[in-house]
């Protein structure tokens, strides 16, 4: 089964980001690359990407057959897509124990959500 792991952050998460040591960053960075290998040997890994900062996001919409964007950050929202891990595990059990792995975990940032095929679910 394929299962979307998203990662979050706010304000907070990334103000403890930003006050953590240069050593105490690459630990963060090296754990993420530590899981990519785990993955990838494992065969699990789809994709997994870093996302850029919400201040680079743009929403669109189509109204009256016109596209309308709108930049961001998008002040309603309380937490931000951080980047993402695509994965084909055996069950959401997997899926879980994978998230477990991921550094923001820690802070209770992550969601993991099956994946539908466009005509339902592919459980």
């Amino acid at each position: 089964m394929k299962f979307l792991i998203m990662i979050y952050h706010n304000p907070e998460s990334r103000a403890i980001w930003a006050e953590m040591s240069p050593e105490d960053q690459n630990l963060g960075l090296d754990a993420y690359e530590a899981l990519d290998a785990a993955l990838t040997e494992s065969g699990e890994l789809i994709a997994s990407e870093r996302l850029a900062f919400p201040e680079t996001a743009r929403r669109v919409s189509v109204r009256d057959g016109k596209t309308i964007s709108t930049d961001g950050p998008f002040a309603e929202v309380k937490e931000q897509l951080a980047g993402f891990y695509l994965v084909d595990c055996e069950d959401i059990e997997r899926a879980t124990e994978i998230a477990g792995q991921i550094p923001e975990a820690f802070l209770g940032m992550i969601e993991v959500r099956p994946v539908m095929g466009l005509r339902g679910p592919e459980m």
